[in-house]
């Protein structure tokens, strides 16, 4: 199998390369840091079928494209790529909220516009969106991250209601805090935090699964609904409290 990871130069990205580095999958790697990506490649090439490093800034969607040009078909693709701006009560500068949206959402589509025609010529493949439990609820702090995420959950329902009977299969992941360097900016208490390596394992068995929309931990998941269950009044003095 041939895969596609972006994000692939640390955190959950990186692990889920080590998770697919197998002698049946060929890994391409693509992320932002060259040395990381070599280190990583140098790693895994002796487990893997092959693995091929692509570095390029995801918010630079021309060169981007270009660069997913030349890979050619694929039978997974898995959009880990995504930013944080961490958590403030201060209004986001636009040049902030304008990247943190091009790498969690844009970015997404300007390699999807090319990998989507081999995708439906070879009417078979995956598509992976690493989402987030905060596109559930918008905590006033994090707007511009859960916005971006829920964004990205509205575009991926659209792909997948688009592409279904093309052979494509579309998985939605909505992991809760996983340590990370995205995690890492955070200071305060995150409840139920897994390690990178449980996050990965989850995140490669809905896949394996093919699930449609997966989001875990399931009791951090169940937390966050209910809340999304109350009356709207009870709901805002409960956010707010926690805020």
């Amino acid at each position: 199998m041939k895969i596609l990871i972006t994000g692939a130069s640390s955190g959950i990205g990186e692990e889920l390369a080590r998770v697919y580095a197998s002698p049946q999958n060929k890994l391409i790697l693509l992320a932002r840091r060259e040395e990381r990506l070599k280190n990583l490649a140098d790693e895994l090439i002796p487990h893997a079928k092959s693995v091929e490093i692509i570095v390029a800034d995801v918010t630079l969607f021309d060169e981007l494209q270009e660069k997913i040009k030349l890979i050619g078909p694929v039978d997974m693709v898995i959009l880990n790529a995504g930013i944080s701006i961490g958590h403030s009560q201060s209004i986001t500068p636009f040049k902030e909220f304008k990247k943190l949206y091009d790498v969690n959402l844009l970015s997404n589509h300007a390699i999807l516009e090319i990998l989507l025609p081999h995708f439906i010529a070879q009417k078979s493949g995956k598509i992976v969106f690493i989402s987030s439990l905060a596109s559930l609820i918008s905590m006033p702090s994090a707007k511009a991250y859960s916005s971006s995420k829920r964004a990205l959950n509205a575009y991926a329902e659209g792909i997948r209601y688009k592409f279904k009977n093309r052979g494509i299969k579309v998985v939605t992941i909505l992991p809760g805090f996983i340590k990370s360097e995205l995690t890492d900016k955070n200071s305060f208490h995150m409840p139920f935090l897994l390690s990178t390596e449980q996050g990965a394992q989850k995140i490669k068995h809905a896949i394996d699964k093919e699930k449609r929309f997966y989001a875990f931990p399931l009791r951090f998941y169940l937390i966050i609904s209910l809340l999304n269950l109350l009356p709207q009044f009870l709901r805002d003095k409960i956010v707010n409290f926690i805020n």
